[in-house]
């Protein structure tokens, strides 16, 4: 009998969490949904999961979520950290208190979950972790100050986790969406991007899927784009 694999998707009650959430289900993950909003539960009961309402700013949270899990199905063999909205201001607008929530949010929403769930995965021999980032982590735009900074850390803290981990088979990449459905849709930011059109959340989800699959088993470290051409450079 096929061993059966287990997800946890944290803020994935909506957006490209939600998306990752169904594919992962569809992919035959047996899926946990952890969501400060209730909606994770709910579409953790659809999928025939695991839900959680809690936030991944919350250390009791997560650990209530990780240990539910493992409880329930006895290990973990993907996550995937999801995100919400940090704050937005001119760069030297930005309040201390809002750079710490950014910090908070868009790095420390991965470091948090990664804590409780690579030493099961350490332990299994086998393991994928997937970040959901963004496009301008290392081409910052002024519109995302607090998620360009940080997910440049969040870059820096993927290499050195690998640096750790890889040796244990246990790996972890970041996917970088450009403009996605998810987000309000203007003409201009649809004409900048070279495909000429917004992502599909369903587009990341089947990224994601991929780095959490077998045929991913050699790639680990990475920062992979899912733009449309919008950001080239290397």
């Amino acid at each position: 009998m096929a061993l059966e694999k287990v997800a946890l998707v944290t803020a994935g009650g909506s957006g490209m969490g939600a998306a990752a959430a169904r594919r992962l289900a569809a992919d035959g993950f047996r899926v946990a949904i952890l969501s400060s909003s209730g909606k994770g539960e709910a579409l953790a009961k659809e999928l025939g999961g695991l839900g959680f309402t809690g936030s991944n700013r919350s250390n009791d949270d997560l650990k209530r979520a990780v240990d539910g899990v493992v409880e329930r199905w006895g290990r973990i063999d993907a996550l995937v950290n999801s995100a919400g909205h940090g704050p937005r201001a001119g760069v030297l607008e930005l309040t201390d208190e809002q750079w710490h929530t950014g910090l908070d949010v868009y790095l420390m929403n991965v470091i948090r979950p990664t804590r409780l769930v690579a030493p099961h995965m350490q332990a299994q021999k086998s393991g994928a972790i997937v970040n959901i980032s963004t496009a301008w982590a290392f081409e910052p735009s002024a519109m995302f100050p607090t998620s360009a900074v940080f997910r440049a850390g969040l870059a820096a803290f993927t290499k050195l986790f690998t640096d750790s981990y890889a040796a244990s088979n246990v790996r972890m990449n970041n996917v970088l969406p450009g403009w996605i459905d998810s987000l309000p849709a203007t003409d201009e930011r649809r004409d900048s991007v070279p495909m000429k059109r917004y992502g599909k959340a369903e587009e990341i989800a089947a990224t994601i899927s991929f780095l959490v699959s077998d045929g991913a088993g050699y790639i680990t470290g990475q920062n992979i784009r899912v733009d449309g051409g919008l950001m080239r450079s290397i």
